[in-house]
């Protein structure tokens, strides 16, 4: 049953048993949405009654009906009815309509004013599917902060990300799928977590290379970048030192040579999300990385000290806003190379820009995760706070809107990080494990028609990250909108000749073991080190799987498992085949190991060796090889262009 606060009181679990949320749950959620529109109604009833053909698309009460004072969302399609209506449209054009939307009315964010009504409403319309890739194609899945060449500053950057483009397409592969890049603090300590960003609108400066910064060559110095360079040879990445070398090198790129006009264009386009971010920035330094611990003037970013503040440090705004400009300047050359495909997280650091910026959107005292699964026996919390749905819908889905425009902007394609959030999160209030959670429902129909109509703008695919508990109808809802699935060899028990052609196919992900940590069983016996509980038997079938499938001996190297499973790999009919570089490299540590953070250097490994290496190595040219010859045929090209 889902109640008129979009929660379900009951689901299943990962092993098909029927659970019951606690009460204590469900009242404790209560009070944290808050009376939705239309609460006297009916409620939304149960999941698939409600939307555009998928379960729990639409609840009644997330229509956000509340009289004249609450102009309502509409998210349409061509030839929707709409009654007699006046329209203004993004480029600013009006067109009067009476009755179905026209054929040809353009895709995008409008406004709608009906005869006699005081408000006008948001209009969304959305062509309902995203766009496909044009063929086959085969890609790397890289952690560009790990993917150092010799000339990084102890961190891959940018300039690391158009090599790495470079040297994969001239080896057969279409596109690089790369972690969410998106900003975090700008003060020390750098979070390392690229899935807990302080905002998923903007990118992370630590990834510029400074010397293709306009006018550093007059200002760098030998020994400036003798030390950036020395970074490399710590054992692991220290974000810290590399943010205070780089942050001092632009600070003085920025007062030695200034942007000009082109900059300044830029900046006027982006206009107040990006004001906003760079005057959070700057509240930043001053006064800490959460806002929540800010004096209490600042907590709100529509206050009026905060817009004095704004006018009193207004070259620190430029600054931090230049340095936006830079990095798109440096992520646009890369995706020239390859087209570049970025992650999308879940939701953001309730610190953060983000946060403070959408503060009233947001759920106080919840952070959202996923109950307990095979993999993890003790449920999960990620720690980011979930947009309240009904308030979410009134404020016209912006924020969301934005974050999926963002991340999609190198135009190669987005991969959406546990897509079934859109459907429902798990929602686990304050001082509770993550096992007495509850799922609370989202307007999915709508959600998925904004990232269709995002997709169509770009000219770019979107994969769904679907792996884990996916309730029945969800992966067929994304398929009728054209998102790809998203299949593991790890996870799959079918043959991956019959997994379906309209997905992403992988081997392995940041969170899961490398095939030379399976396979020599250096990854449960990290596990069994930092006192978690591993999945032993999981393990053990996963590599005797690959053991039979691959015909390994016992005693094969690691090389030898990492082409017995990408040949695996390479039987699918995904038009999306992907290799991690660490895999390429039959590195044995995964990047990030869910629940231990602070016991091992979650998301701080570097490649074993660097970029200039990895390219004259037989096993990444092999996997190349391999992949290529997968999809030959039928992918001549890149994908999404």
């Amino acid at each position: 049953m889902t109640d008129a606060w979009g929660i379900d009181h009951e689901y299943e679990d990962a092993a098909g048993r029927h659970q019951r949320v606690p009460p204590e749950t469900i009242a404790a959620l209560r009070a944290v949405i808050g009376a939705p529109p239309d609460l006297s109604g009916d409620g939304p009833g149960e999941p698939g009654v409600q939307g555009r053909g998928g379960p729990g698309e639409q609840g009644t009460w997330a229509r956000g009906r509340g009289g004249p004072a609450e102009p309502e969302t509409l998210v349409m399609r061509r030839g929707d009815q709409v009654g007699a209506a006046d329209l203004v449209l993004e480029d600013g054009a009006e067109l009067r309509v009476d009755g179905a939307l026209p054929p040809d009315l353009p895709y995008g964010y409008h406004t709608l004013r009906r005869p006699g009504e005081d408000t006008a409403h948001r209009l969304i319309v959305s062509p309902g599917r995203c766009r496909l890739p044009d063929r086959r194609a085969w890609g790397w899945a890289v952690q560009l902060y790990a993917a150092r060449s010799r000339t990084s500053w102890g961190v891959g950057d940018l300039a690391d990300l158009r090599r790495l483009a470079g040297w994969a397409a001239g080896h057969g592969a279409g596109f690089l799928l790369v972690n969410p890049l998106h900003a975090t603090a700008p003060v020390v300590p750098v979070q390392p977590s690229p899935y807990y960003p302080a905002s998923r609108r903007f990118h992370s400066p630590l990834y510029l290379r400074i010397e293709d910064v306009p006018g550093a060559a007059a200002v760098l110095d030998e020994e400036t970048v003798a030390r950036g360079r020395a970074l490399n040879d710590r054992p692991g990445l220290d974000r810290d030192a590399a943010w205070r070398l780089k942050l001092a090198a632009l600070e003085g790129v920025y007062a030695a040579a200034p942007p000009g006009g082109d900059f300044e264009r830029w900046r006027a386009g982006r206009g107040r999300a990006l004001e906003e971010f760079a005057t959070w920035c700057a509240l930043a330094e001053r006064h800490g990385p959460s806002w929540r611990a800010w004096p209490a003037e600042y907590r709100r970013p529509d206050g009026p000290a905060v817009a004095r503040f704004a006018r009193d440090h207004a070259d620190r705004l430029r600054f931090h806003a230049w340095l936006q400009w830079l990095v798109s300047r440096q992520l646009a050359t890369a995706a020239a190379e390859l087209p570049i495909m970025q992650d999308l997280p879940v939701g953001v650091d309730p610190d953060g820009a983000d946060a403070w910026s959408w503060q009233d959107l947001l759920a106080e005292g919840v952070s959202v995760g996923a109950p307990a699964d095979e993999f993890n026996a003790a449920g999960q919390d990620w720690g980011l706070p979930p947009f309240v749905p009904w308030k979410l819908r009134r404020a016209g889905y912006a924020p969301f809107a934005e974050s999926v425009r963002a991340a999609i902007a190198a135009s190669g394609g987005l991969r959406i990080d546990h897509v079934m959030g859109l459907f429902r999160l798990w929602w686990i209030p304050a001082g509770e494990s993550a096992g007495r959670g509850a799922y609370v429902r989202y307007p999915a129909g709508d959600l998925l028609d904004i990232v269709a109509l995002e997709s169509h703008r770009a000219g770019a695919p979107v994969v769904g990250e679907d792996l884990g508990t996916v309730e029945p109808g969800v992966r067929e809802t994304l398929a009728g909108r054209d998102l790809l699935s998203y299949r593991l060899l790890w996870f799959e028990r079918d043959d991956p000749a019959s997994w379906p052609e309209r997905a992403m196919a992988a081997v392995t992900t940041h969170d899961l073991p490398t095939v030379a940590g399976l396979w020599d069983g250096g990854d449960l016996a990290e596990q069994r080190r930092l006192g978690l509980e591993p999945n032993e038997d999981g393990s053990r079938a996963l590599r005797g799987a690959l053991a039979a499938h691959g015909g390994l001996e016992p005693d094969a190297g690691a090389a030898d498992a990492v082409l017995a499973a990408y040949r695996r790999l390479a039987e699918a009919p995904s038009l999306l085949l992907t290799a991690t570089l660490d895999d390429a490299l039959a590195a044995p540590d995964r990047p990030n190991i869910p629940g231990a953070d602070g016991l091992r250097p979650n998301w701080r490994l570097p490649l074993p060796v660097p970029l200039e290496e990895l390219e004259r190595l037989p096993l990444p040219r092999e996997l190349g090889e391999l992949l290529s010859g997968a999809v030959r045929g039928s992918a001549k090209g890149v994908l999404g262009r």
